[in-house]
């Protein structure tokens, strides 16, 4: 295990030694302050959004797991998950489009409509999945002690 982590740890090492050298080669020094922001931002939605919400979720689903199966929670948790990180993917293109892009061609769709769909089918996949694990642990024959102890 030890060795595992060794080899981890370099490899880690030599991808970030690597980014830092594509990241000089290739972006211009004017440009680097605005990354910066942009990776702080991104570290700071995670960490102050992100994360409490799907900690939070994840407490409340725990509550539930209760009465519903392992794999109901974990398809809810992943839906949870994905949405998040998807509308943090999307909205500064939501962002950007309603500034009016420089360049039509760069943003040419309506993000928040499908932005609003795919978070819909989550949605969606999610209530099926929480009606369908409700159902299956309140089938007859499962007895109610079975439910209740854990």
């Amino acid at each position: 295990m030890r060795a595992a982590r060794i080899v981890l740890a370099v490899i880690g090492v030599l991808v970030i030694a690597f980014g830092a050298f594509v990241l000089v080669t290739s972006v211009s020094p004017n440009r680097i302050g605005g990354l910066a922001v942009w990776l702080l931002g991104a570290v700071v939605l995670h960490d102050a959004v992100l994360s409490p919400f799907v900690v939070g979720a994840g407490l409340l689903l725990r509550r539930a797991g209760r009465t519903l199966r392992a794999s109901v929670l974990v398809v809810v948790q992943a839906a949870i998950v994905l949405g998040s990180v998807l509308a943090l993917v999307v909205l500064p293109e939501i962002e950007a489009k309603d500034q009016g892009p420089k360049n039509p061609t760069v943003l040419p769709f309506d993000y928040g409509t499908r932005l609003l769909l795919v978070e819909g089918a989550l949605l969606l996949v999610v209530v099926a999945v929480l009606v369908i694990g409700v159902v299956r642990s309140r089938r007859p024959g499962r007895s109610s002690t079975a439910r209740t102890t854990g």
